[in-house]
């Protein structure tokens, strides 16, 4: 397999690693997941005694471990149902592609990277699924200076991430497959079922490596959806990502991804922020079911999703807040802003059920008074 490092661009002076001073410079703000966490992935491919499929850099047990944790030194990257997982990862060793379907938010993205980043060693073959998405982001597109020149030869072609993916027999992802234009979908349908990427202008083909497979995400709550036909979808297995089952799930997960983007951001430290955390997931399940956590309150929903993932930007936001013009700790002022930020979207209809909601709940709560008065300043 090529070396994904080999097709990296070369780095100024500072930009990583080491700076022209020879003094560490700034590390990635989002390191990819096998660079993030290369010595899980390491410790796990030293222990690992099972079976590995072609191409595999650890077997189907050992990579569901790295998901879900191990409970000592492999920390969990997805809280939810071992059996999805155990289904995603079984999916990709037979012929059939993933499918990762679920409401924004859900971890869709995140569970695709880690499963590329486990599998192949590689995370990023990735191809961002938009409305102006062409159909040579997933097949091949042309160094159109040298097809001038040249005219059609395989030095003159640009592979796509899919190419490359079959290439070197790894792992290719397809972020918001279903906003893709349905003909631009329908490129995928001889590489999923042949294993074959035909490239006619060379009278050649790309045959799939032993160990290729793709993973693509969507969801169906955002406008601009386009439907995968029947064929498309047959090609698929599909894996149903839930939101988390329990507020507790939540608290986790939310507290849980937080305290590693404050690392990676370099936030100063602020004291354990659980109240808070509960609070704004409490505040989002709520709102999302249409129902109080006691099931005596109907409420009515807000335009917007309110997923997990926005959870987390609320109160990574207000850990900004509390440790750079506050007094270090997180407070409901630190919250407010950003909480009701993230429930009215639509100024209009959001207004009025968030407003709502803080009059006939919140307020009632005695424990909450002081969340109360931040998110009606707010």
């Amino acid at each position: 397999m090529t070396d994904r490092t080999e097709q990296r661009l070369p780095q100024a002076p500072g930009d990583a690693g080491e700076g022209a001073s020879g003094k560490p410079g700034p590390t990635a703000l989002r390191p990819h997941a096998e660079d993030q966490y290369a010595d899980e992935l390491a410790l796990l491919a030293a222990t690992d005694d099972r079976p590995r499929p072609p191409g595999w850099r650890l077997s189907p047990q050992a990579v569901v471990t790295y998901l879900l944790g191990d409970g000592a030194k492999i920390t969990p990257k997805y809280v939810g149902p071992r059996r999805l997982m155990e289904v995603a990862v079984s999916t990709l060793v037979t012929d059939r592609a993933l499918l990762l379907l679920g409401v924004p938010g859900t971890a869709k993205t995140w569970v695709s990277e880690h499963l590329a980043a486990a599998i192949s060693g590689d995370s990023t073959l990735l191809v961002q699924g938009t409305a102006g998405t062409a159909e040579e982001a997933i097949r091949y597109g042309w160094n159109y200076a040298r097809l001038l020149a040249e005219g059609p030869s395989e030095a003159a072609l640009t592979p796509s991430p899919v190419m490359r993916a079959m290439q070197t027999g790894a792992i290719a992802r397809l972020e918001e497959l279903t906003r893709i234009p349905s003909d631009v979908q329908d490129a995928l349908i001889t590489i999923l079922s042949e294993k074959t990427l035909p490239v006619p202008e060379l009278n050649t083909e790309v045959q799939a490596q032993r160990g290729f497979n793709l993973i693509a995400t969507a969801n169906d709550r955002d406008r601009g959806v386009n439907e995968l036909s029947s064929a498309l979808r047959r090609r698929f297995n599909t894996v149903v990502l839930p939101v988390p089952a329990s507020a507790d799930d939540e608290v986790e997960i939310v507290a849980r991804r937080v305290a590693q983007m404050g690392r990676s951001l370099d936030l100063p430290e602020v004291p354990a922020a659980l109240e808070e955390i509960r609070r704004v997931v409490t505040v989002f399940r709520e709102l999302r079911s249409g129902m109080t956590e006691d099931g005596r309150t109907k409420l009515k929903s807000p335009t917007g999703t309110l997923s997990t993932a926005e959870a987390i930007s609320v109160i990574t936001n207000g850990l900004a807040l509390a440790a750079h013009f506050g007094d270090g700790t997180l407070h409901p002022g630190d919250v407010a802003a950003g909480i009701v930020g993230a429930v009215v979207k639509d100024p209009v209809s959001d207004s009025v059920v968030w407003r709502e909601y803080l009059e006939t709940v919140i307020r009632e709560r005695s424990d909450w008074r002081d969340f109360y008065r931040a998110a009606r300043d707010a």
